[in-house]
């Protein structure tokens, strides 16, 4: 008897630089998720990589340490930023942007027909809270999110959608 690979669904986390919030949720929404065993797996872009211009290294320090207080293994953050493409957006099972009022408009500029397939959070940049707050909101959201999926994975319904 042949056995059926496991197919993957894709979430795709947005932010603006892919340096902070969207890298942290991709990697704790994949911990998270493997430890479910929901079958997603995810990635994360930016919208607009010139606003990080000065970002240091691959990837923001404190995206590291909440990733590593929340027991996460840090395999594979060697890469740096990524910008989104319409081919990322295409492939996705899902679409989380980060915060409405900050990417709403960006996917409107770069993305106008997706801006309604995406699901908006509020979670803040670096500008309007401490890092601690910022990956606690994440921690949050991408818990619930996983809860959502878990639950639709148990009771399917056609035509539903995770909002």
């Amino acid at each position: 008897m042949a056995t059926r690979a496991v197919t993957s669904k894709r979430m795709l986390f947005l932010c603006t630089g892919n340096y902070y919030r969207s890298r942290f949720a991709e990697m704790l929404f994949n911990h998270l998720a493997a430890r479910a065993a929901i079958g997603w797996q995810a990635i994360s872009r930016g919208l607009a990589l010139e606003l990080g211009a000065h970002n240091i290294g691959p990837i923001a320090t404190a995206t590291l340490a909440g990733l590593v207080a929340r027991g996460v293994t840090l395999e594979g953050l060697q890469r740096g930023p990524l910008a989104v493409t319409e081919g990322d957006l295409i492939s996705a099972d899902h679409i989380v942007a980060l915060k409405r009022d900050e990417h709403y408009p960006l996917m409107a500029r770069n993305f106008p027909r997706w801006i309604e397939r995406v699901e908006y959070w509020h979670v803040h940049d670096v500008d309007f809270a401490l890092p601690d707050e910022t990956l606690s909101n994440i921690d949050r959201d991408v818990s619930g999110l996983i809860e959502r999926l878990r639950c639709e994975a148990l009771s399917p319904r056609r035509g539903q959608s995770l909002r």
